[in-house]
C-alpha cells in the first residue's frame, strides 16, 4: 500500500503511524521532519504544484516498495506557512525486516528533497527569501543511484 498526502493541516503522528503498521510486517521505520528555528527563522512557507507533487511522491514510494519489497510506504507532507517546531514531513516504511524498512525510509527522505516539486520560503522577522537547493541534498539523493 502506498499513501501520499500533501496537506496544510498539522500531521497527526499517531494516526499516520497506525496506518503504516501491517500485520505481516516485522518493522516500521519512520522519520519526522520539523521546522527549524535556527538562524532566526520565524516562519517557513512551502508551496507546491498540486497534482505533480503527489505524482512525484507516489513514484518515489512505488520505487521504494519495489526495491525493498515493502508492505507499505507513507509520505505525508505539509504545505503552507509553518513555525519552528511544526512537523513538515512524516515518512514511514513497513517491511518484513528492519534493514529493508530503514533503508527504504532513508531513500524516501533523501529523494523527496530533490525529487518532488516543493518551493521553500523562510521568514526572519520582516525579511523573507526563497531557499535555494543545497548541494548536500543532491549528494544524499545521488547515493541511491
Amino acid at each position: 500500500m502506498i499513501r501520499v498526502v500533501v496537506q496544510e493541516a498539522p500531521i497527526d503522528l499517531a494516526a499516520e503511524f497506525a496506518l503504516a503498521e501491517a500485520e505481516d510486517a516485522g518493522a516500521v521505520a519512520t522519520f519526522t521532519g520539523l521546522v527549524r528555528g535556527d538562524d532566526g527563522v520565524t516562519e517557513l512557507t512551502l508551496e507546491h504544484y498540486p497534482g505533480a507533487t503527489e505524482r512525484a511522491l507516489e513514484a518515489l514510494c512505488a520505487e521504494a516498495v519495489a526495491r525493498w519489497t515493502l508492505a507499505k510506504a507513507v509520505v505525508v507532507h505539509r504545505v503552507g506557512p509553518m513555525v519552528p517546531g511544526d512537523r513538515v514531513v512524516f515518512v514511514a516504511t513497513t517491511a518484513r525486516h528492519r534493514g529493508a524498512a530503514l533503508e527504504a525510509c532513508a531513500f524516501l527522505i533523501d529523494r523527496l528533497k530533490t525529487g518532488a516539486p516543493f518551493w521553500k520560503r523562510e521568514r526572519r522577522g520582516g525579511d523573507a527569501r526563497w531557499v535555494e537547493a543545497r548541494a548536500s541534498d543532491d549528494q544524499a539523493a545521488a547515493r541511491w543511484g
